[in-house]
Protein backbone atom coordinates (compact mmCIF):
# COMPACT_ATOMS: atom_id res chain seq x y z
CA UNK A 1 0.00 0.00 0.00
CA UNK A 2 2.85 2.38 0.73
CA UNK A 3 4.15 1.74 -2.79
CA UNK A 4 0.91 2.99 -4.35
CA UNK A 5 1.11 6.06 -2.19
CA UNK A 6 4.64 6.86 -3.39
CA UNK A 7 3.79 6.47 -7.10
CA UNK A 8 0.25 7.87 -6.92
CA UNK A 9 1.02 11.46 -7.91
CA UNK A 10 3.60 10.69 -10.61
CA UNK A 11 2.95 10.78 -14.35
CA UNK A 12 2.71 7.46 -16.22
CA UNK A 13 6.03 7.94 -18.01
CA UNK A 14 7.89 8.13 -14.71
CA UNK A 15 6.42 4.82 -13.53
CA UNK A 16 6.73 2.94 -16.83
CA UNK A 17 9.78 4.54 -18.52
CA UNK A 18 12.06 6.45 -16.15
CA UNK A 19 12.10 4.04 -13.20
CA UNK A 20 12.72 0.89 -15.34
CA UNK A 21 15.54 2.76 -17.13
CA UNK A 22 17.13 3.65 -13.80
CA UNK A 23 16.85 0.01 -12.69
CA UNK A 24 18.50 -1.14 -15.95
CA UNK A 25 21.34 1.36 -15.55
CA UNK A 26 21.99 0.38 -11.94
CA UNK A 27 21.56 -3.39 -12.29
CA UNK A 28 22.35 -3.77 -16.01
CA UNK A 29 25.73 -5.42 -15.45
CA UNK A 30 24.26 -7.89 -12.99
CA UNK A 31 21.39 -8.72 -15.34
CA UNK A 32 23.72 -9.34 -18.30
CA UNK A 33 26.02 -11.46 -16.13
CA UNK A 34 23.15 -13.67 -14.96
CA UNK A 35 21.68 -14.00 -18.48
CA UNK A 36 25.12 -14.82 -19.91
CA UNK A 37 25.71 -17.44 -17.22
CA UNK A 38 22.35 -19.11 -17.86
CA UNK A 39 22.89 -19.15 -21.65
CA UNK A 40 26.40 -20.57 -21.18
CA UNK A 41 25.07 -23.24 -18.85
CA UNK A 42 22.37 -24.24 -21.33
CA UNK A 43 24.94 -24.40 -24.14
CA UNK A 44 27.23 -26.63 -22.07
CA UNK A 45 24.30 -28.87 -21.16
CA UNK A 46 23.41 -29.16 -24.86
CA UNK A 47 26.99 -30.12 -25.72
CA UNK A 48 26.99 -32.68 -22.89
CA UNK A 49 23.78 -34.27 -24.14
CA UNK A 50 25.13 -34.42 -27.71
CA UNK A 51 28.43 -35.98 -26.63
CA UNK A 52 26.81 -38.56 -24.37
CA UNK A 53 24.27 -39.41 -27.07
CA UNK A 54 27.05 -39.82 -29.64
CA UNK A 55 29.04 -42.03 -27.28
CA UNK A 56 26.03 -44.24 -26.58
CA UNK A 57 25.33 -44.49 -30.32
CA UNK A 58 28.92 -45.51 -31.10
CA UNK A 59 29.12 -48.03 -28.27
CA UNK A 60 25.84 -49.68 -29.29
CA UNK A 61 26.87 -49.72 -32.96
CA UNK A 62 30.24 -51.34 -32.33
CA UNK A 63 29.05 -53.77 -29.65
CA UNK A 64 26.16 -54.97 -31.81
CA UNK A 65 28.46 -55.47 -34.82
CA UNK A 66 31.13 -57.22 -32.72
CA UNK A 67 28.60 -59.59 -31.16
CA UNK A 68 27.61 -60.76 -34.66
CA UNK A 69 31.25 -61.47 -35.49
CA UNK A 70 31.66 -58.76 -38.14
CA UNK A 71 35.04 -57.76 -36.74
Amino acid sequence: MARQGIFAGLPWWVKWVAIPLIVLVVFGGLITTVVGFVIGLLFKALILVALVGGLIFLVRKFTSSSSRGDW
